[in-house]
């Protein structure tokens, strides 16, 4: 008997021995804490492939930041959203009126998420949050909650056979015994160049703002929000904590708008150094200090922007390790702090007055958070622990120099971080922190970062707080990439429990089999998407040039108005014979043709569409969109494809990818 198959029949036996006893509460396959966008996606997962299923949510919501305000999805490429994760913008995308839809409001999200619990029947657990961990050796036996608005009442006691830490901050992998980090590695240590202590140029103040209280004289003490720390050299490892804000939802539509009041504690002073950044550098809108991307019905998401915005920098170091109180402490500044730059915006003798009476067209949304004041709860946590498990993501993977064989996911965003200090550089306020390393492919993301080492849990998957360096992680840190994890952990905590073994000792071969063939977790057939990088089918006439950046996937192709024959085509390699809708993905691209020209065969009938460059509506982060062909009934035997040509155009020529959408049957 190999050692592999000893160790194997080792930990089926502790798997075994720890739930021999029946406990005093029944026991549920899977547990997930956390109701963020990942934690619902996991639970919906698990129920869906047949477990009972419990879901803990410390807050009275579900949805985390998906449904508490941040609507301008953060995707880097659509290629990499899969599965039930895809299903969500999808199911967002039909309350809209199409296909998919990537920019939406709060109330809509949340009733998505909300449909995903009801349906499967998942008991869900709002206002309860985690107060101890049982273990018995590496195997969690079971947690004890409290109740989130009154710790010393009655607890609750959740026994499970898997567990899945969905929440931003890491609870339930902290107090499992499992290893994690906080703050900042030396570059050193992962061999990365973009990690630690970085004074760059973006969301930067410039050159000579002075820092004191009265301009020019040290005594007088530093304004507010700047420390007085040192700076260290770039690359510095640290324990300091990339900032927390909120993405805000306003309403510009009268009917729907509750006026910005004067905050509790509201303190002018703390928005000085705003004064002095549109002194230094006027701006003739609010996008100076308030990134406000549009959502749909008059609404937005507003985000940081600039050196001085939402971003309550060096105001959250203690938030990862903290207990409740002092949780709920920061996130109330937090929120102070953040109605109070809103009402400082609008009534501010000192603020241009044109800025002021911008921000007066602006409220909060009467339909929104009606059990919190028309604001939301969620803080962005951008990032809080993280797990030190099996393998650790780097920038090496994130830049695709290093390739993991157990990819369950993708990552594809920028490699991110938003600033972690403000402090005096030379006489002037500085702030430090914020990285935008750009140009990141499409890139696999490790089973062995979502699982614990084997010597701490084997029944516990991490698909939030994963093992990642920091700039590694804020590349992967997206809420579509959770989705996907979230997905994932679920199915691995499934085929556990199936095989009776450790998480880590599951077929990961398996288990990305069964994300690609069952995308849905219910044997639905599946949609297929034909990529310009599948040479399989695939075929390319013609002088195409392949663009690594801003398509769907690795690449797209692209050419330039040519007499010479062009055409890319895309073999319909469907499994079934049926109706499908049939879409072309259109990347964005400067000086594009005005009409594209898109040939669809079904094996007997030939169908010519003339796309025209204005039908193609891009909206939020997405880098193009799909557009729909119709539909088409297609065989698996026949000699079906969608073909586009370059011929007559009058710009340039795209060819990206083409989906392939099953038409469910009507009952």
């Amino acid at each position: 008997m190999n050692r592999n198959r000893i160790i194997t029949l080792v930990l089926s036996l502790i798997m075994n021995w720890a739930y021999a006893r029946p406990p005093a509460q029944p026991v549920v396959d899977v547990c997930v804490y956390g109701g963020t966008s990942a934690g619902v996606i996991a639970a919906y997962t698990a129920a869906k492939l047949g477990k009972s299923v419990i879901l803990v949510e410390p807050g009275d919501r579900l949805g985390g930041l998906s449904s508490g305000g941040l609507g301008f999805t953060d995707i880097g490429n659509k290629y990499v959203v899969t599965g039930l994760a895809r299903d969500f913008y999808r199911q967002v995308g039909q309350h809209y009126g199409k296909l998919e839809q990537w920019t939406f409001e709060p109330k809509v999200a949340e009733a998505v998420f909300l449909k995903y619990a009801k349906t499967k029947g998942i008991t869900v657990c709002l206002n309860w949050r985690l107060n101890s961990v049982t273990k018995a050796g590496t195997v969690i036996k079971s947690i004890q909650l409290e109740q989130s608005q009154q710790p010393d009442a009655q607890k609750r006691l959740v026994v499970a056979r898997q567990f899945i830490d969905c929440s931003y901050e890491g609870d339930l992998m902290a107090k499992a015994g499992v290893s994690y980090t906080t703050g900042r590695e030396d570059n050193s240590l992962y061999n990365e160049t973009v990690s630690g202590v970085q004074l760059k140029n973006e969301h930067q103040f410039p050159d000579h703002i002075d820092p004191y209280k009265i301009p020019g004289d040290a005594k007088s003490g530093l304004l507010w929000g700047i420390s007085n720390a040192k700076l260290e050299p770039n690359g510095t490892g640290d324990k300091k904590i990339q900032a927390y804000n909120f993405r805000i939802c306003l309403s510009d539509d009268p009917a729907n708008r509750i006026p910005i009041t004067m905050p509790e504690g509201y303190d002018p002073s703390k928005y000085e150094l705003l004064l002095r950044y549109l002194t230094a550098k006027p701006s003739k809108d609010l996008w100076a200090f308030l990134k406000m991307s549009l959502m749909p019905n008059h609404k937005t998401d507003i985000n940081n922007n600039g050196p001085f915005s939402t971003d309550m920098i060096g105001m959250n170091y203690e938030y990862p390790e903290a207990d409740y109180k002092t949780r709920d402490a920061i996130t109330k500044a937090h929120e102070d702090y953040t109605k109070g730059l809103l009402y400082f915006a609008g009534h501010d003798a000192h603020m241009p007055e044109h800025l002021r009476a911008q921000m007066l067209q602006w409220g909060y949304p009467k339909d929104e958070y009606l059990k919190s004041g028309h604001f939301t709860k969620q803080l962005y946590v951008r990032e809080a622990r993280r797990m030190v498990g099996a393998y650790v993501m780097t920038q090496a993977n994130c830049e695709r120099n290093v390739i993991v064989p157990d990819g369950i996911g993708m990552g594809a965003y920028n490699m991110d971080s938003h600033n972690a200090q403000r402090l005096v550089v030379n006489g002037m306020v500085k702030n430090e922190g914020d990285v935008q390393l750009r140009g990141i492919s499409p890139y696999p993301i490790a089973y062995r970062s979502i699982t614990p080492k084997q010597s701490q849990c084997i029944n516990l998957t991490v698909p939030v707080c994963l093992s990642a360096s920091h700039m590694a992680y804020g590349s992967i840190r997206m809420e579509p990439v959770f989705m996907v994890l979230g997905q994932s952990s679920a199915v691995a905590a499934c085929q556990a429990i199936n095989n009776h073994c450790a998480i880590q000792q599951i077929d990961v071969t398996k288990l990305q089999a069964e994300l690609k063939t069952n995308p849905l977790a219910d044997h639905s057939l599946a949609e297929v998407l034909i990529d310009n990088d599948d040479t399989n089918n695939v075929s390319v006439v013609g002088n195409w040039s392949k663009e690594k950046i801003g398509g769907y996937g690795p690449s797209f192709l692209k050419i330039n108005p040519s007499s010479a024959q062009s055409t890319v085509r895309f073999k319909a390699a469907v499994e079934r014979s049926g109706q499908y809708q049939v879409y072309a993905y259109f990347p964005k691209v400067p000086d594009a043709c005005d009409v594209t020209a898109i040939k669809i065969f079904n094996g007997e009938k030939l169908v010519v569409k003339k796309i025209k460059k204005d039908e193609i509506q891009v909206v939020g982060q997405a880098s193009g969109e799909w557009v729909a062909l119709g539909a088409a009934a297609l065989q698996t035997k026949k000699n079906s494809y969608v073909e586009i040509s370059a011929e007559g155009a009058s710009g340039v020529v795209v060819a990206d990818a083409v989906l392939f959408i099953p038409q469910k049957e009507k009952k």
